[in-house]
């Protein structure tokens, strides 16, 4: 505090018997000038000594006592008498000190939760979170409009049923998010909107305005059939690419499903462990490239030998084709490479005649056209999933929000990637 002085320090005790420090502090200037009229002053009518709260310092608790003056003002027109001396660290009436604040909030910011600042500092939640909230509301500013931008959703929290007093009837809250996320940046959070809906999408991009939208070329979104009618109505222009890890996933999920029937009619159960299909469940799911020779060779023969009728492995090739088709956007393979890789995998699920494959297959080509841009342009959803793991952990710090602007508010902070250092 630079408009402070130290007189002089004290060792003390508390009433329990620890050791401590008593600072006192006071303006050097034996004068002021009036607020009012702005007429400097040194006629002192009486001095007040308080005690506000200041940062820790050190292993010992520190006390503060400042000492204040006030003056009489010695213009006779000033309709004010006198005045009292002050900073701007301890404004008038303040009982704890604007750096305290400061650091309390940049604590909170940093991704602790208020009650554990508040105890840290001996400060009331009330205090904390309006200091926080004004910290934050300074950096999180109107987003700049992104060239890539990334969709996808979260849950706030579990569902909640409120009753209607009028129609006695009960409705059930919404708890999802949409998060919209820049992905051609840092990767901050843009906003949130509620719902996971078309419209909720549709209405977060009108509100944005007709020049923000038109900045957006690309938007990345996972398999869902509702983000993407609302990016085709709000954004028309831009080019829509689906995530390629959700149909890598959906692929894993129709191979569990063939791995589970196939198990339950051939043997009546559900699989142990000595089943070899069961045994081998996890290196089914892991890719081709992630197995070692042991671990294939041994998955391969137990199928073989123990599975006649061959249609795990027809779905475990089914995924590896599909794992093909989606690397030629590493590889930046040629279209005829492409177009090749494609109808490959559509044969094979075509051929099977199996019912999990061909519902794959027709997922892939109602995607195909987002599918083919994932493959052109190779951007993923991965910084959006990143995202939506450091909202949740922003609930959990907090132990979930009631308040949904708080929630926004302390999520968005959460996921600007550092805007506010807490140890500055």
């Amino acid at each position: 505090m630079p408009e402070i002085t130290v007189v002089k320090v004290e060792r003390v005790a508390d009433d329990d018997g620890q050791p401590g420090r008593l600072v006192h502090i006071e303006r050097p200037e034996d004068w002021a000038a009036c607020p009012d009229c702005g007429v400097v002053s040194s006629k002192v009518r009486q001095r007040r000594t308080t005690r506000p709260r200041d940062l820790p310092y050190g292993p010992e608790p520190i006390g503060v006592r400042r000492h204040k003056r006030q003056f009489a003002c010695t213009e006779q027109l000033c309709a004010r008498k006198a005045f009292t001396e002050s900073v701007a660290e301890i404004p008038p009436g303040a009982r704890v000190t604007g750096r305290l604040c400061r650091a309390a909030a940049r604590q909170v910011a940093g991704g602790r939760s208020v009650a554990a600042v508040g105890r840290e500092y001996r400060l009331g939640r009330p205090l904390v979170h309006r200091h926080f909230a004004a910290c934050a509301d300074a950096v999180l500013l109107e987003p700049e409009p992104p060239e890539v931008l990334g969709i996808d959703e979260t849950r706030r929290g579990r569902p909640a049923w409120i009753k209607n007093e009028t129609s006695g009837k009960w409705a059930r809250t919404e708890r999802f998010e949409t998060n919209f996320v820049d992905l051609s940046g840092a990767g901050a959070l843009l906003g949130q909107a509620a719902g996971r809906t078309g419209k909720a999408v549709i209405d977060w991009l009108n509100d944005r305005g007709p020049q923000w939208k038109s900045q957006v070329r690309i938007v990345a979104i996972d398999p869902a059939a509702c983000y993407r009618s609302a990016i085709k109505q709000a954004l028309p222009h831009a080019v829509l690419v689906v995530d390629h890890f959700h149909l890598v996933a959906l692929a894993n999920k129709a191979l569990t499903a063939v791995r589970q029937r196939v198990t339950r009619e051939e043997r009546g159960r559900r699989g142990r462990a000595t089943d070899p299909e069961w045994a081998n469940r996890r290196r089914l799911l892991r890719g081709r490239e992630r197995l070692s020779e042991r671990g294939f060779t041994r998955m391969w023969n137990d199928l073989i030998d123990h599975e006649p009728t061959g249609q795990i492995l027809t779905a475990w090739i089914a995924k590896e084709e599909l794992r093909s088709l989606l690397a030629c956007a590493r590889e930046r393979a040629s279209r005829s490479v492409i177009s090749h890789r494609l109808f490959r995998f559509m044969s094979w699920c075509a051929d099977s005649g199996m019912p999990e494959l061909i519902t794959l297959a027709e997922t892939i080509d109602a995607w195909w056209p987002e599918t083919l841009a994932f493959i052109a342009t190779g951007i993923t959803n991965a910084r959006t999933e990143g995202t939506n793991r450091l909202i949740k952990d922003a609930a959990r710090v907090a132990f979930g929000f009631r308040n949904l602007t708080n929630q926004r508010r302390r999520v968005r902070l959460a996921c600007t990637h550092q805007t506010i250092n807490p140890a500055a």
